[in-house]
């Protein structure tokens, strides 16, 4: 079974190992910025928890409560209100110049590797601080003299101060893409689930930045052909340097139309198209009804899709409820439902499964033992489910339960049918930089 979490200061040179696989904003490759976004993304995940929860101090905002625990340091989250959708994360952000970032990694019990990864900006970009993309139109001129025409397509800077959330940083470690239980699909979609979980948390629009066509060894086509020509860097430092600020880009970029019709045709093929490994990220975000509006990226020339937070399926989905006794043996083959299912302790702690469920007549969820165990998970704990579609996961038999040791899954008897081994680990393949998967930050 596959478990998806918070990510943890131990899972730092892991997820530096899967960095260097990829060329993503949100995950460089250097260990002090993932040590930074993992200590600040464990302070969002229990701010999200207290928020929902109510257990901030009497006359406290949920807020103001969490930027003055002893551990909040320079990351510490400071006040904001908690009225309406994204009204917090704009306060955070406006006071500490950071949005909240959610972390989440997958790890495969087998091993207890870490095999991929992906996150959640809350709030992207806002006032003073555009999120920039360029917008395309098409542009028609034609001769009376010649009686011929000519179709351009312009790029002109588009900057969106409204700040929606961001979804990014899906990685996936080369030897378990195309696993039969589509895991890529998986560490995707929690993303979902955890925004309907925390609606509040996030903005009322989410952004997916998808990659354009990039090379092993990291060259873009667009990048060198036309943004290269106002910003005289390789891809891999402006990426970079966008952890710092993006000024750059606003400075040295020109605001008027650029005729993209100047570009190689090579180039120009490459504009609002990903490359081959991220067909199947963007085909998933497209059925949960994001679109795409003609803009794209200025580094990389990837489309932008988006889409209204409350009109995307898995978020309105999304429901709470409490755990209830697991499946008793011999009848785990009778839970019908299907989705990701997930709990949070007091401490704010995310775990989240994907299994079969169902419900007993008090509306809790009875989950297998073992989704049960994986989850660490109590009868009476509250927790969250969403339906997804179902994928072949193995079911246990009532022949295969029967011979489990007493107090022993029969999947853990048995072991993982999924187990791929230590060598499955991230950076074990040796893969040479492969192209991203999945959206571009």
């Amino acid at each position: 079974m596959f478990l998806i979490r918070r990510a943890k200061p131990e899972d730092v040179p892991t997820l530096l190992k899967l960095a260097k696989m990829v060329h993503f904003i949100n995950l460089p490759p250097d260990k002090e910025i993932i040590d930074a976004k993992v200590a600040w993304a464990r302070q969002c995940f229990m701010l999200a928890h207290e928020t929902q929860s109510g257990r901030s101090r009497p006359g406290k905002k949920p807020a103001e409560a969490a930027a003055k625990r002893p551990d909040a340091g320079q990351n510490r989250a400071s006040a904001g209100a908690a009225g309406s959708n994204g009204a917090l994360t704009g306060g955070l952000k406006s006071l500490t110049g950071r949005s909240p970032l959610f972390m989440f990694v997958m790890e495969e019990q087998a091993t207890q590797g870490v095999i991929g990864t992906s996150q959640i900006i809350a709030k992207m970009g806002g006032p003073g601080q555009p999120n920039i993309s360029l917008q395309l139109s098409r542009r028609e001129m034609f001769s009376q003299s010649l009686q011929t025409g000519v179709t351009h397509t312009i790029a002109k800077m588009y900057l969106d101060e409204s700040g929606p959330t961001e979804i990014g940083g899906l990685i996936m470690q080369p030897s378990f893409r195309g696993h039969r239980l589509k895991l890529g699909r998986l560490i995707a979609q929690v993303r979902f689930h955890y925004m309907g979980l925390y609606r509040h948390m996030f903005s009322d629009r989410v952004l997916a930045e998808m990659m354009g066509p990039i090379s092993a060894d990291g060259h873009n086509p667009f990048w060198e052909n036309c943004t290269r020509q106002f910003i005289n860097m390789t891809y891999e430092e402006a990426d970079k340097f966008c952890q710092e600020t993006k000024e750059f880009i606003l400075s040295l970029f020109p605001r008027e139309e650029i005729y993209l019709t100047l570009l190689p045709p090579m180039a120009r093929s490459t504009v609002g198209t990903v490359g081959p490994d991220t067909v199947p990220a963007k085909r998933m975000l497209e059925k949960l009804g994001f679109k795409y509006h003609h803009r794209v990226d200025p580094f990389d020339g990837g489309p932008h899709l988006e889409s209204p937070t409350d009109d995307i399926s898995l978020v309105k989905q999304t429901r709470r409820t409490k755990l209830g006794e697991p499946a008793t043996d011999g009848h785990e083959a009778a839970l019908k439902a299907f989705g990701i299912v997930s709990v949070i302790d007091q401490d704010g702690e995310f775990r989240a499964v994907e299994t079969h469920y169902s419900k007993d007549a008090q509306d809790r969820l009875i989950l297998p033992r073992e989704a049960l165990e994986t989850l660490q998970g109590e009868p009476g704990m509250e927790s969250g489910f969403t339906p997804t579609e179902a994928v072949e996961h193995p079911r246990p038999t009532a022949r295969a339960a029967e011979k489990a040791p007493p107090g022993q899954s029969p999947a853990a008897a048995k072991g993982s049918s999924a187990a791929k081994g230590p060598a499955a680990a991230a950076g074990g393949s040796g893969a040479k930089r492969p192209r991203a998967s999945a959206t571009r930050k």
